[in-house]
């Protein structure tokens, strides 16, 4: 399995980064690496996704549907998306309180054939792009 991890703090209460994080029809104006979503945040819903291939260095942008599980207001959205036997990956937002705003823990869990065969140069471009994500969301 191969994980990425950031952290960020933001100068804004959870409340106010959740209603950004989790307003989906509004991804297009601000998130560079999930470029569109649409559908509902809530547990169980099922997302249809576009977002950039940050990993693979070459800007491709790539369409699945996600499901949503979890969707905490104000403290953690997740979601799975997965290409059955070859990649699964859980995407997750957490939000906490923290002197002078939020801080923000975003990652993925990466498994399956595919995730195994990713470099350390390939992780370390998906990390920056994860970070630019949490820089826009700022």
């Amino acid at each position: 399995m191969k994980r990425i991890r950031t952290r960020h703090i933001i100068a804004a209460p959870p409340e106010t980064v959740w209603a950004v994080l989790s307003d989906f029809g509004a991804y297009a104006e601000w998130n560079p690496l999930n470029i569109c979503a649409e559908g509902e945040p809530r547990e169980g819903a099922r997302v249809r996704m576009r977002f950039v291939d940050a990993g693979g260095g070459k800007g491709k942008v790539i369409a699945q549907t996600v499901t949503v599980t979890a969707c905490e207001p104000g403290g953690r959205l997740e979601w799975v998306g997965h290409i059955p036997l070859l990649f699964t990956g859980r995407h997750f937002f957490e939000l906490a309180p923290a002197e002078g705003g939020t801080e923000l823990l975003h990652g993925e869990d990466l498994s399956g054939l595919v995730p195994m065969l990713f470099s350390a140069e390939r992780v370390a471009r998906q990390k920056a792009a994860y970070e630019a994500m949490n820089l826009a969301l700022e």
